[in-house]
């Protein structure tokens, strides 16, 4: 292998250290978290051939492949300063399909457009003046998918608007309280949320340009809902301020909708028609009215 390969080796492993277990290099994921995130590999693999109604049964990776082929045979050698023209390269068909399970087309493309690391500290939310809500911000961790609107910009192409439906994962990362999201085209989205009284804010950045978008909601009532053992926030509906690149704001409403079963998360941007069976019911009341879900003045 050459070094750029084993540095791009490394740049996947970092990715998917992250990815599953939110650590940030692939030297802290010890061999039983290897194990269990080839374990998830082999889900989502299964998952994307039953999308895409392919009967073959998927080439699935061994308990033991990212530990022993990847980590031992390649990554350890080479931090130990061994010869790399020693160290043999990886079985770039595997590479493939572990990327494409991730959402890209290929290992090339994996390389070309991935990010090693969101620039969260470039983020600020500061009210200075009042109270961090954590105890609402614990309640928000978890798996969401959230819903947008995109309209058409003329009236005669009614017949083509659709809904995006975005993967998201909020999270706690010592004090702060994370956001990851994914964009169309295998772009990403990431952020800070915090919470004061019973408002939620989100700051969010794209890895691919800059367009910043802002989220502000409000839960009313919830200081006495919490207070319910039991209690689960499965709605959030925020009001964005994103504007597309024509400056006409869009996306009046965000609707972040909690995925009840982790195993049935996918963490993918999908364009949905309006009348998707995925679409949830309960999400399309509030997305049916064109008026109702845009910006018309600024």
């Amino acid at each position: 292998m050459t070094k750029e390969e084993l540095q791009n080796l490394e740049r996947l492993m970092n990715y998917i250290a992250h990815h599953f277990l939110k650590k940030r290099k692939w030297e802290d994921v010890s061999k039983i978290e290897w194990t269990h995130i080839s374990g998830e590999f082999n889900v989502l693999l299964k998952k994307q051939q039953k999308a895409k109604k392919i009967s073959i049964d998927p080439l699935v990776l061994g308990d033991n492949y990212f530990y022993e082929h990847l980590v031992i045979r390649k990554l350890k050698p080479w931090k130990s300063r061994k010869a790399i023209a020693s160290i043999s390269s990886p079985n770039f068909t595997k590479l493939n399909i572990i990327v494409g399970a991730l959402g890209y087309n290929n290992y090339i493309d994996f390389i070309n457009n991935s990010t090693e690391s969101f620039s969260f500290h470039e983020l600020k939310i500061n009210i200075p003046l009042a109270t961090v809500n954590t105890e609402l911000l614990e309640h928000l961790v978890g798996y969401w998918y959230c819903y947008n609107r995109n309209l058409p910009f003329r009236a005669e192409q009614e017949t083509e608007e659709r809904i995006w439906r975005s993967a998201l994962e909020i999270y706690k990362s010592g004090d702060e309280y994370l956001v990851e999201r994914t964009g169309k085209d295998n772009h990403m989205y990431y952020g800070k949320i915090t919470s004061y009284a019973n408002y939620i804010f989100i700051i969010m950045n794209s890895t691919t340009f800059i367009r910043q978008r802002h989220f502000i909601g409000r839960l009313k009532d919830i200081e006495d809902k919490m207070k319910t053992p039991g209690y689960v926030i499965n709605e959030l509906n925020f009001i964005s301020t994103c504007v597309s690149f024509n400056e006409e704001p869009i996306a009046l409403y965000e609707i972040f909708d909690r995925v009840a079963h982790v195993k049935d998360f996918q963490k993918v941007s999908v364009d949905l028609a309006l009348n998707s069976p995925l679409l949830p019911k309960h999400i399309m009341v509030h997305l049916k009215d064109r008026q109702q879900n845009r910006i018309t003045e600024h």
